[in-house]
């Protein structure tokens, strides 16, 4: 296969010598450049889709891919927190919270979201209360989201210090007091009131 032929094809200048001396073997080199294409061509082709999300749909760009209508009405502490979750969490785990973006928000939420610096501490214990029991449930339909190693793509370590970033510069701090008692509510042995 002649020189010009192969830089044709993308076969950089500095990988010819060795197909030239593989007996007549260049498949190895092909057979990589295409996987490489192929994976180019698969994110070109998910960067077309998130661009005509934000050309066609309004999708803002301080949302994860693939989120668009799930979360376009959120606030936007809760549109950053998602942003950072993407930096650091699994596929499946992003999914999940996808998921749980597109069903309709409760009250309990919408209380959390709008929850003023100065909220009184029996308010932020029944929250406290109120959320604990529903990450009760979604931790037994989706175990791996209690355990942010497993569900994180990255070190354990820097996803909670992501996580705890996140948190601090997107929440107030009464908001921060009951995602604190939440997690006190959810260790094992915890206490059994917020």
């Amino acid at each position: 296969m002649g020189i010009r032929r192969l830089t044709d094809l993308g076969v950089p200048l500095a990988d010819i010598p060795s197909m030239e001396a593989a007996d007549g073997r260049p498949e190895e080199i092909l057979r990589a450049l295409d996987a490489e294409l192929a994976a180019d061509i698969d994110r070109r082709q998910r960067m077309r889709r998130e661009i005509a999300a934000v050309l066609e749909e309004g999708v803002s760009l301080g949302l994860p891919a693939d989120f668009g209508a799930a979360a376009a009405d959120l606030p936007r502490a809760q549109q950053s927190l998602l942003l950072a979750y993407s930096s650091i969490l699994t596929p499946r785990a992003m999914a999940l919270i996808k998921e749980q973006y597109s069903r309709p928000r409760d009250e309990v939420a919408e209380e959390f979201e709008n929850l003023p610096a100065d909220a009184p501490e029996d308010v932020r214990r029944r929250l406290a209360g109120h959320l604990a029991a529903e990450a009760r449930a979604q931790q037994e339909a989706h175990p791996f989201i209690s355990d942010l190693d497993a569900a994180s793509r990255r070190d354990g370590a820097l996803a909670r210090s992501v996580v705890a970033q996140a948190l601090v510069a997107f929440y107030n701090g009464a908001q921060l007091d009951v995602l604190r008692r939440l997690h006190a509510l959810l260790e094992p042995d915890g206490p059994a009131e917020p």
